[in-house]
């Protein structure tokens, strides 16, 4: 008996899961919170539902980072060139050791003035980062040179299309996908029909990206099925003007 009803309760669930589905590419557009994870994860039995923070903005430091250590009163234990290992761990003066990976520079200056503290008396101490990761978007799928950019000001979704080589022949317009990390186990999803956009001349809808997005382009109907057209000696006979691009 538990297993008929194991049964049905996944059965309704993906029954569930199509029609959101079916309903988002219906409309165009949609917005759309999906797992990182591959496997589905279901709602607890007491009926919560995922609650999403706000992200930290502030950048926070990863491998291969630089900065510099100054102390204001003791610039005897000043560092330069102090890089951040695979490990997420930095080596300091007198001190050793100490994990920063993670850590935005607030939280790196309070953790180094803690470490310092056992040898100084309340030590002033300021951090310059030289060398980090700078902001990026990545851009995927049917255009012209997909792969990952550096993200400089303010940048829009058809602004990084053109960035990344522009659409290809094969490029579905009107369903371009944005993706974008909510939290470490969560990403949104959210389709722009940029075709509307430039048929219009009405970029009024057109997002900002953020660092980190990825846009994806996927293939066109008439791309999908174009190898399976019958062929005229050269090139593909033209059956395209039926389809919806």
């Amino acid at each position: 008996m538990k297993k008929h009803t194991r049964f049905a309760s996944c059965l309704a669930g993906g029954v569930l899961a199509a029609s959101v589905l079916g309903a988002a590419q219906a409309t165009g557009a949609s917005n759309a919170v999906v797992p990182v994870t591959a496997t589905t994860q279901s709602t607890p039995a007491t009926g919560t539902t995922p609650t999403f923070s706000q992200r930290d903005d502030r950048y926070r430091l990863r491998e291969s980072d630089v900065f510099d250590i100054s102390f204001e009163l003791t610039p005897e234990y000043n560092q330069t060139g102090v890089t951040v290992q695979p490990d997420g761990y930095i080596t300091l003066r007198t001190i050793g050791d100490i994990k920063v990976a993670g850590l935005t520079e607030p939280e790196l200056v309070e953790t180094l003035h803690q470490a310092y503290s056992k040898i100084l008396h309340d030590p002033i101490i300021s951090v310059v980062l030289r060398d980090f990761q700078r902001p990026y978007f990545v851009a995927d799928g049917q255009l012209g040179h997909p792969g990952k950019y550096e993200l400089r000001g303010d940048v829009t979704l058809t602004e990084a299309v053109a960035m990344a080589g522009g659409f290809l022949e094969s490029s579905k317009h009107s369903q371009v996908v944005l993706y974008r990390r909510v939290n470490a186990q969560w990403t949104s999803a959210k389709l722009y029909n940029l075709k509307e956009m430039e048929s219009k001349h009405d970029l009024s809808e057109d997002p900002l990206l953020h660092p980190g997005d990825m846009l994806f382009v996927p293939k066109n109907r008439f791309s999908k099925v174009r190898p399976f057209l019958p062929t005229t000696g050269v090139g593909v006979s033209t059956y395209a003007q039926p389809f919806n691009y």
